[in-house]
C-alpha cells in the first residue's frame, strides 16, 4: 500500500479497547513510512471486570470511561475520518457491552467499534507485517487480557487467522485470584491454556512457518523481564520461561515477588501470561519467540489510511463481500440491479451521502440475498442471521450488525425493526434498500425509466415517468402494500405518483 503525503500533515489515530490495557497512538504516514507523533497506555483491566453473569461492572465501566475521556482531549482537532476506535475481547463477551458502548462513544467523542477475534488477528498481522518487513513464512502470536491471537503469513498476506478464548487477565483471575503461587496452580493453568489451543495445533504446525513473533503488551512484558535479568536478549525461550515460573513459585505470592523489569500493571496477570506463553513454546514446538514492534493499534492505523485512499486502492471489506457472495451463491446480477436501484434512490433522499453509509447500503444491497442458501422462505431473517455472525475481513461487528439490520428489513411488516427505526440513519438507506428490491423484484433491469424520490416532511413521493403504471401492475400492487407498511408505523407517508 502506498498512502498519499498528507499535505495538512494531520496524523492517524487508533484506540485499542483492550481487556487489560487501553492504547491510543497517533501517527503520520507517509509512502512506506509510519511516525509515531504520541503513544498513550493506560492499565484499565476492563477485563477485570467481568462478573460471573458476563456483566461488566460499574467500576470497571467508569475506568474505562474516565480513560477514553481523556484520550478524546487528545484527539481535538483530528477530523473524524482518520480516528478509529476498536475494542476486544471483553466487549465480545460483555452481555452489557450496549450500554457501555454509548456511555464510551460520548467519552471518547468517536465510535467504538467492536472487532470479532479473526479480524483482531487480521490487524494486528497488518501492524506486523508493515513495521518489520519479511518474506519469510511467519507465525505471530498476540496474547490479550481475554483472547490470544494466531495468524499464519507471508508478507503482508495474512494466510490464517484465529482467535482463542484464552488470555492473560482470564487465566490470571482463574487461577491466581488471591495471588498465591504455587507450582499447582501453575500446572493447572498451562492444561487449561493447553485445552483451548490444542484445536490450533495442525493448523500452526512448525513446518508451516519459519520464524515467531510475539506482539503487544504480555510478549513485551515477559521479553522486558528476560532482558533486564539477563536471562536472554529479549527472546523467549521454553529454558527462560521456565526460570521466569521458578521465581513465582519461590516468592509465592505477587506481592513478593520481585523481578526486574516486571511493572506494577503487570504484576496481577503475569503469571496467567507466563503460562499461556510457555504452553503455546511447548504444544507448537517454538524454539524461541522473538519480540516485534508491530500490534493492533497500528494495523488499524494501516488498515484505516487504506479505506480512504482513492479508487482502484483495494477496501478489504469489498474483498469480503466478493467472497461471501460467492460462498453463498448469491445471484450477483441481481445484487448489482438492487445496489444500483438502492444507490440512486438513496442519493435523492441523501443529496451529499457520506462515503461510509453509502458503501454500507451498497454491501447491505449486495449481500441481502444470502439467506436464500438456507431457504427461499424467509430468506431475509436467514440473510440478517448469517451477517451479524460471520467473520469477514475488514468488518467490525458493529458494522456487519447494519448491514443485518438492513437485511432483516428488505422486505415485509416492520415491527421487526421497531426500536430501530428511531435510529435516523437507519431510516433512509432502509427506505432505499426496500424500495429498489421491490422495482427489482421480476429479477430483471427495470423496465421503467428511473424513478424519482421527493421529500417533504413526513411524506415521500415516489414519482414514474408517464404511462408506467398500466406496464408495472404487478409493482404497482407491491408499492401499495409498501406504503400501507409504512403508514402502520407513523413514522413516514409513501405516496406511489
Amino acid at each position: 500500500m502506498t498512502t498519499r503525503p498528507d499535505s495538512n500533515s494531520q496524523p492517524w489515530a487508533s484506540i485499542d479497547i483492550g481487556s487489560n490495557s487501553f492504547r491510543l497512538e497517533l501517527a503520520r504516514l507517509s509512502g512506506e513510512r509510519y511516525q509515531r507523533v504520541s503513544y498513550i497506555k493506560e492499565s484499565v483491566r476492563l477485563g477485570a471486570g467481568l462478573d460471573a453473569e458476563g456483566m461488566l461492572t460499574e467500576d470497571a465501566m467508569q475506568r474505562g470511561l474516565d480513560c477514553l475521556t481523556a484520550f478524546g482531549a487528545q484527539l481535538v482537532g483530528i477530523p473524524p475520518e482518520r480516528v478509529r476506535a476498536v475494542a476486544t475481547q471483553t466487549l465480545r463477551e460483555a452481555r452489557n457491552r450496549n450500554a457501555f458502548l454509548a456511555r464510551a462513544e460520548a467519552a471518547l467523542g468517536h465510535p467504538v467499534e467492536v472487532i470479532s477475534g479473526r479480524e483482531e488477528a487480521r490487524l494486528i498481522f497488518a501492524g506486523v507485517a508493515r513495521l518489520q518487513p519479511s518474506d519469510k513464512p511467519r507465525l505471530v502470536i498476540d496474547i490479550g487480557g481475554r483472547s490470544t491471537e494466531m495468524i499464519l503469513g507471508r508478507g503482508r498476506k495474512p494466510l490464517l487467522a484465529e482467535s482463542f478464548g484464552v488470555g492473560s487477565v482470564g487465566l490470571s483471575m482463574r487461577f491466581f485470584a488471591d495471588g498465591v503461587y504455587t507450582a499447582e496452580a501453575f500446572r493447572a493453568a498451562q492444561v487449561a491454556a493447553g485445552a483451548e489451543l490444542e484445536e490450533a495445533l495442525t493448523q500452526f504446525r512448525a513446518d508451516l512457518w519459519k520464524e515467531a513473533l510475539g506482539s503487544s503488551g504480555t510478549v513485551g512484558a515477559v521479553s522486558h523481564i528476560l532482558s533486564a535479568t539477563g536471562q536472554t536478549d529479549g527472546r523467549i525461550t521454553m529454558d527462560a520461561l521456565r526460570w521466569c515460573i521458578e521465581q513465582c513459585v519461590a516468592a509465592g505470592s505477587q506481592d513478593k515477588l520481585q523481578l526486574p523489569g516486571l511493572k506494577d500493571d503487570r504484576r496481577p496477570v503475569v503469571a496467567g501470561g507466563l503460562c499461556i506463553l510457555y504452553t503455546l513454546l511447548a504444544q507448537f514446538g517454538i524454539a524461541e519467540l522473538k519480540p516485534t514492534k508491530g500490534a493492533l493499534r497500528q494495523g488499524v492505523i494501516f488498515d484505516l489510511a487504506e479505506r480512504l485512499q482513492p479508487k482502484g486502492a483495494q477496501d478489504p471489506r469489498a474483498d469480503s463481500v466478493t467472497e461471501l457472495q460467492q460462498r453463498f451463491g448469491v445471484d450477483t446480477a441481481q445484487a448489482e440491479r438492487v445496489a444500483a436501484q438502492a444507490e440512486q434512490l438513496y442519493r435523492q433522499l441523501v443529496p451529499k451521502p457520506l462515503p461510509e453509509p453509502l458503501r454500507e447500503l451498497r454491501w447491505a444491497a449486495a449481500l441481502h440475498e444470502i439467506g436464500m442458501l438456507v431457504s427461499h422462505h424467509d430468506h431475509h431473517r436467514h440473510s440478517a442471521y448469517l451477517l451479524a455472525h460471520v467473520d469477514a475481513a475488514g468488518f467490525s461487528t458493529n458494522q456487519l450488525q447494519r448491514l443485518a439490520t438492513l437485511a432483516l428489513g428488505q422486505r415485509g411488516g416492520l415491527r421487526k425493526l421497531e426500536s430501530q427505526l428511531a435510529d435516523a440513519s437507519l431510516l433512509d438507506p432502509l427506505i432505499a434498500l426496500r424500495l429498489a428490491v421491490i422495482l427489482c423484484h421480476a429479477r430483471t433491469p427495470v423496465a421503467a425509466a428511473s424513478p424519482k424520490l421527493e421529500r417533504a416532511g413526513k411524506q415521500l413521493t415516489l414519482r414514474f415517468p408517464k404511462g408506467w403504471s398500466g406496464e408495472q401492475v404487478r409493482t404497482r400492487y407491491l408499492l401499495k402494500e409498501e406504503a400501507e407498511a409504512w403508514a402502520r408505523t407513523g413514522l413516514l407517508e409513501l405516496v406511489v405518483a
